[in-house]
């Protein structure tokens, strides 16, 4: 078994218990249940419906460390998730389905270092709260174009080389 085999296998049975454990009408798909998510499971405009307050939320944000991998406005850390809406973000119920994924039953294999929530952890209200405070987090980054530093290290890269 060459290298390339052995990844696509450990990368399919790592999402196995994923797929197996995910509850009706919770997140489905390619990147249900899964940290930041490939660029297939992107969702890029998120128009659904929020219910929580997002007041609470952010003082529920920090209060569970959210911002840790997160950063304070989703584009930063460890897993950011903004501007690149992953599909466990796309809704209220498939954000609960996700912080609810393994809260009770421990995988064979686990497959993201995110915590989950049981709800006598993290009720409903609270899950919902925190997930209209990141609903309400909005891009920053300018186009990569935009950017003088960058914009040297092209302009550099087209000049012809002189050792």
């Amino acid at each position: 078994m060459n290298i390339r085999t052995l990844v696509v296998v450990l990368i399919t049975a790592s999402a196995l218990p994923v797929a197996a454990q995910a509850p009706a009408g919770g997140a489905q798909g390619r990147g249900a249940g899964r940290g930041a998510a490939a660029p297939a499971s992107t969702v890029k405009a998120l128009t659904s419906p929020v219910t929580g307050n997002a007041v609470s939320g952010k003082k529920l944000y920090f209060d569970y460390a959210c911002y840790s991998c997160h950063g304070y406005n989703g584009e930063t850390g460890a897993r950011p998730f903004v501007p690149n809406w992953p599909a466990n973000l796309a809704t209220e119920g498939s954000f609960l389905a996700f912080l609810r994924g393994r809260a009770n039953l421990a995988p064979v294999q686990p497959s993201t270092s995110m915590p989950n929530y049981a709800a006598e952890t993290l009720t409903d209200a609270q899950a919902k709260d925190i997930y209209a405070y990141i609903r309400s987090f909005k891009s920053n980054a300018p186009p990569a174009d935009q950017i003088a530093t960058f914009k040297q290290i092209l302009a550099g890269a087209q000049r012809p080389y002189k050792p």
